[in-house]
């Protein structure tokens, strides 16, 4: 036994199992310990199965006994998004119509997991199918926030954010559309990584060349995330659109400095969005903390104004595409605010998607000209701080009125249509103690870039910069 704990860093916990300093066994009854403490207040873990996570963690044992060939996660336990299928276990996907649904075979992201070594211990919670940003179904409830269980954690990977930060599992995968590994992120105080388009390569998909949605990891440190995106990414045959760069380049140790950096700022994007006062401020401290680093901080955004509207046409699109059928069988069976998205994607035409993958050439053109004059772009992650959990979104931004379950969201979603690599560091909190991250954007395909200053905003700040 070793004095390792439950809120050690992934990296830390994985060396430790390797070393043998710990078992799996041993870091199994840990963390089962910090969920029964822990979980019955959050509900952030579902479908637990303490029987057969125990198995597998006899198993991680004797596989290292026996001297086998270790994956980089060997031994970690692991509750994967419940939007994920794995391969023998309930994946209901927040859906009371798939509330009994167990999948035959693991998604891409599950398999490149599995194969890295997990004790795979459950599920996390997820809004219905993954719509919002806010944790909530009819099958499992609300997961709570962890700094305070009265506000939201965000969403829709918003159980593995709280598992995450509560120190129930010590890594977390996720998906993100419009925000969902990087709004939770925020809400719950640890990092969430949105990659470049193809850097998680998808499968079983129905349509590979969709742009917006990718899967990605989280961490409670920069070093956690990057390890697991050295298991989740690298090409795969099943999946053409996949980057070409395997998963080990972006594992750490990394190596990065803010200063010299070219850093446009903006709390905003020029007025595209409301945000917050107490979440402007901290932003604004994160620019002053790179200026003091050594970082070259100019008030400036590259132009996203087509963003709202591509975002929303290609998400009721593809809402309509995949959940269309299952609405006309089910009318009163997917949430009010989920079938009203799939009906708007009803009313579109041929000439409005294509008008909206114009627009979306279009924003990537204008992402890559400002980082040709940048190296990294600052903003918001979210344009709120964790709101009551009793709300499905925020009532008001900045005194403005929220018209919808998307329009809280445009900070990070203005981020998706771009296809650029996005991350949410913790970087501090309201005058009430909720945490606020700030979302650091790269070039398309600068991901270990976008990691490794992360990481140097990370240490800024621990070190006071």
């Amino acid at each position: 036994m070793t004095d390792l704990s439950v809120d050690s860093t992934a990296v830390d916990q994985a060396i430790a199992v390797r070393s043998r300093r710990i078992s799996a066994r041993e870091l199994l009854e840990l963390h089962l310990a910090r969920i029964a403490e822990r979980n019955p207040t959050l509900n952030a873990i579902i479908s637990l199965d303490e029987e057969r996570a125990r198995a597998g963690a006899a198993a991680a044992d004797e596989h290292l006994a026996r001297g086998g060939e270790l994956g980089r996660l060997h031994g970690l336990p692991h509750a994967f998004k419940d939007t994920h299928d794995v391969a023998g276990w309930r994946t209901t996907y927040g859906s009371p119509l798939f509330a009994d649904h167990v999948p035959d075979a693991d998604d891409l992201v599950v398999e490149r997991v599995r194969r890295a070594g997990v004790v795979v211990i459950g599920k996390t919670n997820v809004p219905e199918f993954a719509a919002g940003s806010h944790t909530f179904n009819r099958v499992f409830g609300t997961t709570r926030n962890p700094v305070d269980p009265g506000r939201s954690a965000g969403g829709s990977s918003g159980g593995a954010a709280c598992a995450l930060a509560s120190g129930m599992v010590p890594l977390a995968d996720g998906s993100d559309m419009g925000g969902s590994l990087r709004n939770p992120a925020s809400f719950c105080g640890v990092v969430g990584l949105r990659p470049s388009w193809g850097r998680v390569p998808t499968w079983p998909t129905t349509n590979h060349w969709e742009t917006t949605a990718v899967s990605g990891p989280m961490g409670r440190t920069v070093a956690d995330t990057a390890l697991l995106l050295s298991v989740l990414a690298g090409p795969d045959p099943r999946a053409p659109h996949a980057l070409g760069d395997p998963g080990s380049v972006f594992a750490p140790p990394l190596h990065g400095a803010l200063a010299g950096l070219r850093v446009g700022w903006t709390p905003d994007l020029g007025g595209l969005f409301p945000v917050d006062p107490e979440v402007v401020a901290v932003v604004e401290d994160a620019g002053r903390l790179m200026a003091r680093s050594g970082a070259h901080v100019f008030a400036d955004h590259p132009d996203l104004g087509l963003a709202d509207d591509t975002f929303r046409t290609l998400r009721a699109w593809l809402f309509q595409a995949g959940f269309g059928q299952l609405l006309a069988e089910h009318p009163d069976g997917l949430k009010a605010s989920l079938a009203a998205n799939v009906r708007a994607g009803e009313s579109l035409t041929g000439a409005d998607v294509a008008r909206a993958y114009e627009q979306r050439t279009r924003l990537a053109d204008v992402a890559r000209e400002f980082f040709e004059r940048y190296d990294l772009l600052v903003l918001p992650t979210s344009q709120v701080a964790p709101f009551p959990a009793d709300q499905e979104h925020p009532r008001e931004v900045a005194g403005q009125p929220v018209t919808d379950y998307l329009a809280w969201m445009m900070s990070a979603y203005a981020i998706t249509v771009t296809g650029c690599p996005a991350v949410s560091v913790p970087a501090g909190h309201t005058p009430a103690g909720l945490p606020v991250g700030v979302q650091l954007v790269a070039a398309h395909g600068r991901d270990r870039f976008l990691l490794e200053v992360a990481a140097s905003f990370e240490a800024a700040r621990t070190w006071g910069g």
